[in-house]
C-alpha cells in the first residue's frame, strides 16, 4: 500500500512540474502594429504575435500600450489575450 501512495506522490509532483513550464507568459509593451488581416501584433521592442482567428480587437492601434498573455506554438508567440492597459 505504501509503495502505491508513493508511487501516486511521485506521479502527482512530476506531472505539476510539467505544467509549470507550460504556463501562459505576459508582456506588457506598446503597440508598433497591429494588423486585422493577417492577425498579427507587434510590440515596440520587436516582440511579434500571432493572433487567433476569433480575436476580438479591444481598439488597438499603434503607440497604444497593452498587455499581451501569449504561449509558443513552435517558433511562434501565439497571443491568448491583448489587453488595453493605462
Amino acid at each position: 500500500m505504501r509503495k502505491l501512495i508513493m508511487s501516486v506522490a511521485a506521479a502527482a509532483v512530476l506531472a505539476s512540474g510539467g505544467a509549470a513550464f507550460a504556463a501562459v507568459k505576459h508582456t506588457t509593451g506598446t503597440v508598433k502594429t497591429y494588423d486585422g488581416t493577417t492577425m498579427s501584433l507587434v510590440l515596440d521592442d520587436g516582440s511579434a504575435f500571432t493572433l487567433p482567428k476569433a480575436f476580438k480587437n479591444p481598439g488597438l492601434k499603434a503607440g497604444e500600450k497593452v498587455r499581451v498573455s501569449w504561449d509558443m506554438s513552435g517558433k511562434h508567440k501565439i497571443a491568448e489575450a491583448v489587453r488595453i492597459v493605462k
